[in-house]
């Protein structure tokens, strides 16, 4: 887990909530809120909307099985709360649940580019936030597209997460393989939604590691 860092200025103060397992104050956008359900059992709370007093983890598989093993949740509720044994499993479906949404919002907001030819010139011109590539697609055209993500003026950031289906469910398409997220409004939520689940899953694929270096 990250060691927290203190905040430089009092709104993002504002934004620091206690973490359960560190017990130290820690930016809000690094963390999942839980609160307990009716019947005493631990909810994930990933888009911070359900009522009830929140309960603050960082957002890692390893601190959520930490919190629910030692807990945590009851101290901090003072009183038994149930923590499910697949609770950090409930946080990563629903993560993933609202990043993909969030491809679909960004898409009927124009942010979204999807295609070969189209994608690369995006990444050409330095308007990508984010190369999101489908972790299933042929090999010759990943290896392009991310080397020309390597080479691109602002060097976007990658996901390869998600598969062709997942991707084409979300954005409404078939055989979705490369798709390009432009900076725009909303941009930075989804990102620190993306940043979240990945405490719960890689980003990208780890065969992808040695390959997509090289060049065409």
């Amino acid at each position: 887990m990250t060691e927290p860092q203190a905040p430089k200025t009092h709104a993002e103060a504002m934004r620091q909530r206690k973490d359960l397992v560190l017990g130290e104050a820690t930016d809000e956008a690094r963390l999942v809120r839980f609160v307990a359900g009716p019947d005493g059992v631990v909810v994930p709370d990933v888009a911070r909307k359900l009522p009830g007093r929140g309960m603050w983890v960082e957002a890692t598989r390893e601190a959520v099985t930490i919190a629910a093993k030692k807990g945590l949740f009851s101290r901090s509720a003072k009183t038994k709360l149930v923590a499910p044994a697949d609770l950090a499993d409930q946080v990563e479906r629903l993560l993933t649940r609202r990043v993909l949404d969030g491809l679909g919002l960004a898409r009927r907001g124009g942010t979204i580019i999807s295609g070969f030819e189209k994608v690369s010139s995006a990444l050409a011109s330095g308007k990508t936030a984010w190369l999101i590539e489908a972790s299933d697609g042929a090999p010759d055209g990943r290896r392009k597209i991310l080397t020309a993500a390597h080479k691109a003026p602002n060097n976007p950031k990658i996901l390869g997460m998600f598969s062709s289906d997942e991707l084409g469910l979300a954005l409404g398409g078939e055989n979705v393989i490369h798709t390009a997220l432009l900076a725009g409004r909303g941009t930075d939520r989804w990102t620190l939604d993306v940043e979240r689940l990945s405490g719960f899953r890689p980003l990208l694929p780890s065969s992808w590691s040695a390959s997509w270096r090289e060049e065409p």
